[in-house]
């Protein structure tokens, strides 16, 4: 691994003028060389390379419900001042340095950068400053003399002091109404903006379960940014409401000081009389996303007066209903009922196991008890009269995901208890079998005779999924696969054998239950296949696989296949890991490890350790950073010019993936920051301009890149996957973003030949091994990390796993495949 690659960019804001120049080794000699550019590597007489390690920081989206946590990296230290002179003497002679340090050495970390950190602290959320490690920017070499580097001073207090006015601006901007499309201001914006934020996924839903926050700091200076248009909550309903019910639910949120521009969604999300419904319970507000209890609570009281407490039981039935939607846009399918009670009493929910009641009578909520078989649990009682007392938990959820996690269980045992169709002979499937090697050969063989197969590995193991395809369609078996993203679509068709017409059987699981892709439907309505192998199963919420598994015909086969190691889906349950824990049917795991650098480094970190790795190539290199400014200004950097010149991608087949969308080194501030360098513009068409990169979500959970490429009356036209794309008006605010930097949920599924990973300082709140190891696989050639966040990176991979999801599905699987068998 190495730093940086080759750059003529300055510094960031606040990078030391005085090149720091030497030599570094890794730690105990076996990391690779640090520093350099691709052509000085292969110069044996090249300028030694700067090793002075950064400090790091720590950066993140603390609310994210998917957030996962820790990580940090500090560096082997070097630099002296025979360095120093070797370095002026190579901008003599027109040399370029980078500096750094490796994964390897940022783990072992420690050293004067930490001592000399400083704190600076937004919103619960770390920034830890400290030493700029040599990052190539600080040596601007290419034969510069003193009289332009004087002018180089001037030109970046120039640039700060147009940065400050700019800042001041932007505060003074804040202090004012909230730009949403209306007037507002004060609570009634705050209310708006929080709606909009969490509907358009700009903020994650509150994580009413998760652990409390630390305390917060002095905030963290955000870098100048373009001002985006402000999002719009999505439709909750196919069908507008009718204008008579909008003016009659718009009346009701002004007399009780509501935002007017609500009532179209609060009369789809409360149906018809949904004016009447508001007015007789105002708690009933919390069926919209984003507003929180004590918003809806000002609400009421408007509008109810004094007759608005917080005993009243309307309010403890909307509360309980709020609470377990919160629950399941954090991954639950149900919750236990102390937890429950516990989130009610938090809430200021006095009679918390009433307010339960209540939600159950009124058929808002049901209740759930299963048999405690984990191991652990305790031991069945028997009773006086000789039956035995199974200890249970009691569950409670929403009627929706209930339904959807019962609907799973019934099919995924349909499926493991069913015979197979007799589908290729006996013979065939053993030739098959005899054809391939290792763990590909233990797939084919145990779909040969299993409805339910679960396949699990890392990138390489898609080769082994591959190769039981087109050996099944060598069967005669209609075969399908079905990926996460059209990404990973593209990249799986090309591990498979061209079939008819050049076709190759690879669909989106999106696109396969709609009916856009895929084999088509049966007279029946089921999927005309007989074999259907889904990639990416790990990132299947409990609804979507329900789907998927009642589309399926009687005889038919399913191979889930996925890597355990990422993030788990987006929607609520945990399908894939409760499969395996509960061992209903047969699974392979993939013997196939994945090569080189970047393969090592992933694998590494799937086993709970940051290993340092050889990356002679560059594949791999760190930047350290000490603020999210400078963070952005390295990010922009690396994919606008480092990267395409040391490493040959260029900026469109590069991603940036970072913790969170909000924080001064988010989602929103990197992408603003990107186009600006990759592709100025007005931003004309609502915030966009043709050749914007952009992140397209048809519906939660799912996202498509694509690109930009005009507008027209009925809205604006995309490139996603090849196919175009209209996006009507009113949807562009609150489905379609800049794309240059995602999340790694959003990233999931795909890969690209680049990848920036931006870990900014309060980025250690919100890291996890899952997200790690989920961010940094995404890249095919070359990873960049931009690092921050100090020991919280090594931590985060050795001590940080996935938070636990409270699902029912593997107890259902173990009590129906029994029975049914």
């Amino acid at each position: 691994m190495s730093t940086e690659p080759e750059t003529t960019e300055e510094a960031g804001p606040g990078t030391p003028d005085t090149p720091d120049t030497g030599t570094a080794e890794a730690p105990g000699g076996t990391g690779a060389t640090v520093g350099g550019t691709p052509e000085e590597s292969q110069d044996a007489g090249g300028a030694e390379q700067a090793g002075d390690g950064g400090d790091a920081r720590a950066e993140g989206a603390a609310e994210a419900a998917d957030a996962t946590q820790d990580a940090a990296a500090d560096g082997s230290r070097g630099g002296s001042a025979r360095s120093a002179q070797e370095a002026a003497a190579g901008r003599d002679v027109g040399a370029e340095t980078a500096g750094g340090e490796t994964v390897g050495d940022a783990a072992s970390g420690g050293g004067t950068a930490a001592e000399r950190a400083a704190d600076d602290h937004d919103g619960g959320t770390g920034t830890t400053g400290g030493e700029a490690g040599s990052d190539g920017a600080a040596v601007a070499g290419e034969g510069a003399d003193d009289g332009s580097r004087l002018s180089e001073v001037e030109a970046e207090l120039a640039a700060q002091r147009v940065e400050r006015e700019r800042i001041e601006q932007r505060k003074a901007a804040k202090k004012g109404p909230v730009e949403s499309g209306t007037k507002l201001s004060g609570k009634a914006a705050d209310l708006l903006a929080a709606v909009r934020a969490v509907e358009s996924g700009q903020k994650p839903a509150a994580t009413v379960f998760d652990e409390p926050t630390p305390a917060p700091r002095r905030p963290a200076p955000e870098p100048v940014r373009r001002p985006q248009p402000a999002p719009a909550a999505p439709d909750l309903a196919p069908a507008a409401p009718g204008p008579e019910a909008v003016e009659a639910v718009r009346r009701v949120l002004a007399e009780g000081g509501a935002p007017e521009t609500l009532a179209a969604q609060a009369a789809a999300a409360l149906g018809e009389g949904a004016g009447t419904v508001l007015r007789e319970d105002p708690w009933q507000l919390l069926r919209l996303g984003g507003v929180r209890p004590d918003q809806a609570d000002a609400f009421a009281r408007a509008l109810l007066g004094t007759a608005a407490g917080p005993d009243d039981e309307r309010r403890g039935r909307a509360v309980t209903v709020w609470l377990l939607e919160q629950a399941a846009l954090a991954g639950h399918t149900a919750l236990e009922l102390p937890a429950l009670t516990a989130a009610l009493d938090r809430q200021g929910v006095p009679g918390a196991d009433a307010a339960v009641q209540g939600a159950l009578a009124e058929g808002e909520a049901l209740v759930f008890q299963d048999a405690l078989e984990e191991p652990g649990a305790p031991a069945p009682q028997e009773e006086e009269d000789g039956e035995v007392e199974r200890p249970v938990r009691v569950l409670v959820g929403l009627e929706r995901y209930a339904l959807a996690e019962e609907s799973l269980a019934d099919g995924l045992a349909r499926l493991v208890t069913s015979v197979p169709k007799e589908d290729g002979s006996a013979t065939g499937w053993e030739a098959a079998v005899g054809s391939a090697r290792g763990s590909a050969a233990e797939l084919i063989r145990a779909v040969a005779g299993h409805g339910l197969v679960l396949h699990t590995g890392a990138e390489a193991s898609r080769g082994e999924a591959a190769r039981l395809l087109d050996a099944a369609r060598g069967l005669g078996l209609r075969a399908w696969a079905a990926t996460h993203s059209p990404l990973g679509r593209e990249a799986f068709a090309h591990l498979l054998s061209e079939g008819e017409a050049g076709q190759r059987p690879v669909a989106t699981v999106a696109g396969l239950l709609s009916g856009t892709e895929g084999p088509g439907r049966d007279t029946d309505g089921a999927l005309d296949l007989d074999l259907l192998v889904v990639l990416d199963a790990p990132q299947l919420d409990v609804e979507s696989a329900a789907m998927l598994v009642e589309s399926l015909p009687d005889g038919a086969r399913l191979v889930l296949s996925g890597d355990p190691a990422v993030l788990w889906s987006a929607g609520a349950g945990r399908v894939f890991a409760d499969l395996a824990a509960a061992r209903v049917c047969p699974q392979v795991a993939s013997r196939t490890p994945d090569t080189g650098p970047l393969g090592e480094l992933v694998s590494g970190i799937g086993a709970g350790e940051l290993n340092q790795v050889e990356a002679p190539g560059k594949e791999i290199v760190i930047v350290p950073v000490r603020d999210a400014g400078e963070a952005v200004h390295r990010t922009v950097q690396l994919v606008a010019d480092s990267v395409p010149r040391a490493i040959g991608v260029p900026p469109e087949q590069t991603v940036v993936i970072t913790p969170g969308h909000g924080g001064a080194a988010g989602t929103r501030a990197l992408n603003a920051a990107l186009k600006e360098r990759l592709n100025p513009g007005p931003g004309r068409f609502g915030g966009f301009d043709p050749g914007d990169r952009i992140a397209y979500s048809p519906a939660p959970g799912r996202t498509l890149p694509g690109r930009v490429t005009g507008a027209g009356a009925d809205g604006l036209y995309l490139e996603c996957a090849g196919a175009p794309v209209v996006v009507p008006r009113e949807r562009v605010e609150q489905s379609v973003r800049h794309g240059w930097a995602l999340t790694a949920h959003q990233a999931v599924g795909g890969r690209w030949p680049a990848a920036v990973v931006v870990l900014p300082g309060d980025a250690a709140q919100t890291l996890s091994r899952p997200w790690v190891y989920t961010a940094f696989g995404r890249a095919e050639r070359h990873l960049s990390v931009v690092h921050g966040v100090e020991q919280a990176l090594p931590r985060a991979v050795a001590e940080v796993l996935a938070k636990p999801r409270t699902t029912r599905l593997q107890t259902l699987l173990r009590t129906q495949v029994p029975a049914a068998g």
